[in-house]
């Protein structure tokens, strides 16, 4: 029989690998923000340690990191053809999913926001990133009509825009590709594991994380929470800019289902980080 610590250390592991899947293909899906699913599932605070300060961080994180990295890559690079096609049958179905998962882990959100006290300064940050965050996602989504034919160095640059929305979160990398344009062949190429693709967008994601860590690792330690209020309102708005405005009758009714499975999953993996804590 199984003791109650080796059944925890199995349960953290599932817990953690089904929490880097969701963030892997949080990454591929439109509006949603890699860096958002990691924060609300609590893991983006080790990941900006590990990214800083590899020493210290590595020896005390790297039994969470090992089923986080093997999530992320099958949520990443696995998840892109069945999203492509679930975004092919239904867009708006898919994104309602998405919104339950993220809607599901707003308490404990704002519990970690409070975590150090919440002053003037700290409800500004959040009003103020929400409004910015709501004002260029809409101006993108609505207002720009900007269009670029794909190849390497754009590809990169898709790199550069998704390792920006693991640093940085709320940062919706793909929204920015698809009013580029870039967003449906950068996909395709992830889907079909096409070379090339994989060749451009690996050093832009590289070189983003390295260069942003640091900067969002400061923040954190000196100004909690300002920024971490700055990141709700960035989570809130980021969510409510996303949410479909055109329905089928069928899709009134699974983007409820869907959006209900995501917000219960939620739930269930925040109950299990805490059953796995006390």
């Amino acid at each position: 029989m199984r003791s109650p610590r080796d059944k925890n250390s199995i349960l953290r592991w599932l817990g953690d690998l089904l929490c880097g899947i969701l963030i892997g293909a949080g990454a591929i899906l439109p509006g949603v923000s890699g860096g958002v699913l990691a924060v609300v599932f609590d893991v983006y605070r080790p990941c900006m340690e590990v990214l800083t300060h590899p020493r210290t961080a590595i020896p005390k994180y790297w039994r969470m990191f090992v089923p986080l990295g093997i999530g992320g890559v099958v949520g990443f690079l696995g998840f892109a053809k069945g999203i492509s096609a679930a975004l092919d049958v239904s867009t708006t179905v898919t994104t309602w999913l998405f919104i339950g998962l993220i809607v599901g882990t707003v308490p404990a959100l704002f519990r970690e926001a409070g975590k150090e006290g919440r002053s003037a300064a700290s409800w500004m940050s959040l009003v103020l990133c929400a409004a910015a965050m709501f004002a260029s996602l809409f101006y993108v989504s609505h207002v720009a009509q900007v269009s670029v034919t794909p190849n390497f160095w754009w590809y990169n640059f898709c790199g550069v825009l998704w390792g920006m929305s693991v640093i940085i979160p709320g940062m919706t990398s793909s929204s920015v590709m698809m009013a580029l344009g870039l967003y449906e062949p950068m996909l395709e190429g992830l889907a079909n594991l096409d070379f090339v693709v994989l060749a451009a967008c690996v050093p832009g994601i590289v070189l983003s994380i390295l260069l942003l860590a640091r900067l969002m690792t400061w923040l954190l330690r000196t100004h909690y929470s300002v920024t971490f209020h700055g990141i709700l309102g960035i989570v809130l708005a980021s969510t409510c800019v996303i949410i479909p405005l055109e329905y089928t009758a069928g899709e009134i009714v699974w983007s409820a289902v869907c959006c209900g499975g995501g917000f219960l999953l939620a739930y269930l993996l925040a109950k299990l980080d805490r059953r796995i804590e006390k």
